[in-house]
């Protein structure tokens, strides 16, 4: 191994060179300010005595097949340099846009990677009950990690058949409404905190700017147009019929046409489906289906509408320039349940799986599920990355709309749950679904499109 003193010099002149990667790459429009990326890097603690538990890896490796490439990647490649510096493992990092129908392939071909990135719970379970003998369980020191900082909820969505296989890497909280702070002070609006209040806001909205619309919505999305509609459906299920009722319909335990599910599309629809609703500067109803998601948003900003429903990760789509804060062009605040004593939260995230259980591979898996890891990520990440890690200081997050997506995920008054479609059979969450909520936005009747969903589970 090598000494401490070797590594942290390697490591800063690794950091340093990253942060001008990070630089010429660039995040684009929503940064919403933030501390100088190569100050972050400078910042990153290079003290190896946290990487003693993995013990001496020196001269061994580790590949990671991911989906996420170019330029986002390479915050990820940085994040590995504590890791890498004081332990002497070499990562060996591998994005590709053919993830998801490469890694079966590797798979039954005996190519497989030591581990992989996996954005999707039902993916997991599909590559374990598909490939039994090529999936590692999670190892003790991750599953101990996990155990520590993170909510029980999370290694639920790792596991199959009882069996913990897929640690949690990121994640993403999607029960946000982004507004205009400057034009709620104007007109003396004031954050909702009901469902209630959120639909009376609504209303003021549409009397007092009947050139303009409250929301405004995009789902279209190219072989994905839909899904931004099932995540309405989704959010309105954990505020009608409650998370133990949305675990049921995820896992078919209820028919995807029951009433209460035919209740929380229609409470959708008071937004969706309302002619003096939407679409705010882009149309109406029907707009909704050929609106691309990255764009829906952005008539907050010109006054045309004042309300958009979108997941943390939106900050991204905003212009360059755009003040994303609590004081700034645009900021966004938690979708109200019907009541203040409740605080469901979608969200999604990514798994690491292992497919070799190697003491090297093992140590990468509890790295990647540690504070440590979390805070180096934070700390080379452009806006719009956040952990659910109970570790990760949120002040190494970038942006504010992180904090609070952090400060979401990580309450223990939040009832979190993952996004319903990934969880679903592909044919349905994928399929179906995604196409029967572009149906219901373009006219057909909330009745039929459950039935046709149902329909097709089997």
């Amino acid at each position: 191994m090598r000494s401490k003193t070797t590594r942290r010099l390697a490591m800063a002149t690794s950091l340093g060179l990253a942060g001008v990667t990070l630089a010429a790459c660039g995040s684009g429009g929503g940064s919403g300010g933030g501390e100088d990326v190569d100050e972050a890097l400078s910042s990153v603690d290079v003290a190896c005595e946290p990487y003693e538990e993995y013990g001496d890896l020196e001269g061994t490796s580790v590949s990671v097949y991911t989906s996420i490439v170019s330029p986002e990647d390479q915050a990820h490649i940085d994040a590995f340099t504590p890791f890498e510096d004081c332990t002497g493992v070499t990562v060996e990092y591998e994005g590709s846009r053919q993830f998801e129908t490469q890694l079966p392939v590797r798979l039954e071909s005996g190519n497989a990677p030591d581990m992989a990135y996996v954005p999707q719970p039902g993916l997991v379970e599909r590559l374990v009950t598909d490939f039994p003998d090529s999936v590692f369980p999670v190892g003790e020191q991750a599953e101990a990690n996990v155990d520590e900082y993170y909510n029980e909820s999370w290694k639920g969505y790792g596991s199959v058949d009882g069996t913990y296989y897929a640690a949690p890497l990121g994640a993403n909280a999607k029960s946000f409404v982004w507004y205009s702070p400057g034009a709620f002070e104007e007109n003396g609006y004031e954050v909702p905190e009901t469902w209630d209040d959120l639909m009376a806001l609504s209303e003021q909205i549409a009397s007092d700017h009947p050139d303009a619309k409250p929301w405004c919505a995009g789902i279209e999305s190219g072989n994905a147009t839909g899904w931004p509609a099932t995540d309405w459906l989704e959010d309105m299920m954990l505020r009608t019929a409650g998370p133990d009722v949305y675990d049921q319909w995820v896992e078919h335990e209820i028919p995807f046409n029951d009433p209460q599910v035919a209740e929380a599309l229609d409470m959708a629809g008071q937004v969706l489906k309302d002619e003096n609703m939407v679409n705010g500067g882009l149309g109406g109803v029907e707009s909704i289906a050929t609106t691309p998601f990255g764009e829906a948003g952005l008539p907050i900003l010109d006054g045309s509408c004042f309300l958009h429903r979108q997941a943390s990760f939106y900050q991204a789509n905003w212009p360059e320039g755009t003040n994303v804060a609590e004081d700034g062009d645009v900021f966004a605040f938690y979708l109200p349940g019907n009541d203040t004593e409740s605080q469901p939260l979608l969200g999604g995230g990514e798994f690491t799986l292992m497919f070799a259980d190697r003491p090297e591979v093992q140590a990468l898996q509890a790295y990647l599920a540690s504070p440590e890891w979390s805070n180096a990520k934070a700390k080379v990440s452009p806006p719009g990355w956040v952990s659910a890690n109970s570790g990760l200081d949120p002040a190494n997050l970038k942006s504010p709309i992180d904090q609070l997506a952090y400060e979401l995920l990580t309450d223990e008054a939040t009832t979190f749950r993952f996004d319903g479609s990934d969880l679903m059979p592909a044919a349905v969450g994928t399929g179906s679904f995604w196409t029967g909520m572009t149906n219901w936005i373009t006219g057909e009747d909330t009745q039929s499109v459950l039935d046709s969903i149902e329909n097709s589970w089997d």
